[in-house]
């Protein structure tokens, strides 16, 4: 016989019998990264700041390829996961992702992390910790499973970055050939 166990209802306080959930959080559950920074779905409005985050970072002028990548996780992805971070009441941060139900011959749910970027003047502070968060909160609800990315092997910073927010390398291995280079092996 199976034995059934008392539901334990909070005490009622005040006179709308709500429980009280107003105390101090426990010290092990603090603020996390994308409650204290603002984050949203990202808008055709926002290139033009993308591209100004994007020439801090790297001193290029990428705008045609981030007019490009925005178009497609705004136009061509199924749902809409791209954010940005703000802070100082302009955009600081974004991330650019899409979901695809297989990549590279796998059956999962997975999305794919195209571009992150963070203005140096805003590093260090939490805000690419809270749009990682923010889209890994939004990519569970869609039951997604895994988020692929490609980084570059000398770029120790972004490595770290991801690495300390739960990415591990890959099982697949990915390779390129120059084919300046290949015609000449061939021979």
């Amino acid at each position: 016989m199976v034995e059934k166990t008392k539901l334990q209802v909070p005490e009622r306080v005040g006179s709308q019998h709500e429980a009280d959930f107003s105390g101090p959080p426990a010290a092990d559950y603090g603020p996390l990264a994308r409650d204290r920074i603002p984050v949203r779905s990202m808008t055709e409005a926002d290139l033009p700041r993308l591209v100004a985050i994007d020439r801090a970072i790297t001193g290029r002028d990428r705008s045609r390829y981030l007019e490009r990548k925005l178009n497609e996780v705004l136009h061509e992805s199924d749902v809409g996961i791209s954010l940005v971070a703000e802070a100082d009441g302009r955009q600081v941060g974004f991330v650019m992702a899409r979901v695809s139900l297989g990549e590279f011959g796998s059956t999962e749910p997975a999305a794919e992390m195209d571009t992150i970027g963070i203005h140096p003047d805003y590093r260090s502070q939490g805000i690419g910790r809270a749009l990682l968060s923010q889209l890994f909160v939004n990519l569970t609800t869609l039951q997604v499973e895994k988020v692929m990315t490609e980084v570059d092997w000398s770029d120790t910073e972004l490595i770290a970055f991801l690495a300390h927010c739960g990415f591990r390398p890959s099982a697949r291995l990915a390779f390129d050939c120059r084919l300046s280079q290949a015609s000449s092996n061939q021979t």
